[in-house]
């Protein structure tokens, strides 16, 4: 969430973090568990590489390691863990496979697993991310490990691939320790799992499907979109406004918890960015929006899509809020305060030239969620929080200016 000038970082946090290490072993994937540690612990890199970004929420930190695979039978897997960590994400700087093999990143219980050959096909195999560096980054796997094997039937003694850096996810203590934000849950916290609304808000449930956490460039957290029939996606400027970040970038779709409050999430379906298409003139306190696509489209197109609404809304309309706040599972915001009580509506639906504000909760990581209306249509995008005025961008005006690049129903 963007609250400009009003967020410190907690450096001390940041560099205590640099006593944590990866357990990084080398041996053939039957015996992965049952041996010790070959290889040093990691190190977090320079806080020049971290992920750093005025009112984004940071999720993570980088750490660099020097690892790698080979075709000796020795060599040909390799766990990646950082005790405690949300998620893992694996950089490649060189990948040296024959044809015909291929390596695969995955969780311990196979339940992510992807797929990377020497020519990089998204068509034939897994999606990846990329930095403007040598190399790519394998998909984020959640939890604290990553499993990375070789898979050939070659017998030899050559090097396959070098592994250096990874970003680990912080966990929920370490978010609120590296993130300060001015009050933007205003008075008691009502949101609640998407789940929980199934049955009561069926409608507000489904319209939350094209609701994405968004991952930027492996250590930030904002929210983002399906917008109108074609592929294209929305989140605020102040997430990214540049090609190099919406490539650098993952969209992770379903990401939500099973039961209503189980913290029982899966992994979702997780995409790469693709195309920048536009990005907003002015601040980040006007308009504040990115439009771009993704890759594997086919992939996402199953959880639907939001369409922006063309006129002004109203103070007093009825409104509610799908997003990733605090990098949580998804979440509703449909009540002010308390399940059954008031609804969430517009405070003033001209709150500024570019802002409508309402008190509906939102928190860090919520910035760029869609606002929508009791006819669900998206009414304002989300980006500025401070109660008892947290702020959208009005939707109409962003139609303005984007409908000539999108099919807005």
């Amino acid at each position: 969430m963007k609250h400009a000038l009003r967020r410190l970082r907690t450096v001390a946090v940041a560099l205590g973090a640099c006593t944590l290490g990866l357990s990084l072993l080398s041996v053939p994937a039957a015996e992965a568990y049952s041996v010790r540690p070959l290889a040093p612990h990691s190190e977090r890199a320079p806080e020049s590489d971290q992920f750093s970004a005025e009112g984004v929420t940071t999720v993570g930190e980088l750490r660099t390691v020097d690892g790698s695979l080979s075709y000796a039978r020795g060599g040909r897997t390799q766990i990646i863990r950082h005790p405690g960590a949300a998620y893992v994400k694996v950089h490649f700087s060189s990948l040296r496979l024959a044809d015909g093999d291929h390596v695969t990143v995955s969780s311990p219980d196979g339940e992510e697993s992807y797929r990377y050959d020497r020519y990089l096909n998204r068509a034939t195999g897994s999606d990846y991310t990329i930095d403007g560096q040598p190399g790519f980054w394998a998909m984020s796997v959640e939890g604290d490990t990553a499993v990375v094997t070789l898979h050939s039937s070659r017998r030899s003694r050559g090097s396959a691939a070098t592994i250096d850096r990874f970003w680990r996810g912080y966990d929920r203590t370490e978010i609120t320790q590296h993130n300060f934000s001015t009050m933007s849950v205003c008075s008691t916290d009502a949101r609640r799992d998407v789940v929980c609304y199934q049955n009561s808000h069926p409608t507000e449930y489904a319209r939350g499907n094209a609701v994405a956490r968004l991952l930027i460039s492996g250590g930030g957290l904002c929210t983002t979109w399906r917008v109108g029939n074609t592929n294209r996606m929305l989140t605020n400027k102040h997430c990214f406004s540049t090609q190099s970040a919406v490539s650098g970038s993952e969209m992770q779709f379903n990401y939500q918890c099973a039961t209503c409050g189980g913290a029982n999430p899966g992994p979702g379906t997780k995409v790469s960015g693709a195309t920048l298409y536009k990005v907003s003139s002015g601040g980040s306190g006007e308009l504040d929006y990115t439009l771009y696509s993704v890759n594997n489209f086919t992939a996402i197109q199953s959880f639907g899509t939001l369409y922006l609404a063309t006129t002004a809304t109203s103070t007093g309309t009825r409104m509610y809020i799908p997003g990733h706040g605090d990098g949580s599972p998804k979440r509703l915001s449909i009540y002010e305060n308390t399940q059954g009580g008031t609804t969430c509506t517009v405070r003033n639906a001209n709150y500024n030239t570019w802002n409508i504000s309402y008190s509906c909760d939102t928190s860090g990581g919520n910035s760029g969620s869609p606002v929508l209306n009791a006819s669900h249509r998206v009414i304002a995008l989300h980006h500025l929080g401070g109660c008892p005025s947290n702020q959208g961008a009005k939707a109409h005006l962003i139609y303005n200016e984007i409908a000539s690049l999108i099919d807005n129903g």
